[in-house]
């Protein structure tokens, strides 16, 4: 590990590409989402609020840091 990675934190937060359990869809959903996130396709709900990390409700495919 290098000094300066020391200093400078990394953030917890990321965004996710998340799997509708309904349709199969993927989009992109931050993980600290502060609302409820539907499918863009059917409308069911992928991402919950929680006041903090969000309670994801579908298949997370892929994190991007």
């Amino acid at each position: 590990m290098f000094e300066w990675e020391k200093l400078l934190p990394r953030p917890r937060s990321s965004f996710l590409r998340v799997k509708c359990l309904k349709c199969g869809n993927e989009q992109i959903v931050y993980s600290h989402a502060t609302n409820k996130v539907n499918c863009n396709v059917c409308g069911a709900e992928i991402a919950e609020a929680s006041g903090g990390k969000a309670k994801i409700k579908g298949e997370i495919v892929a994190v991007f840091e």
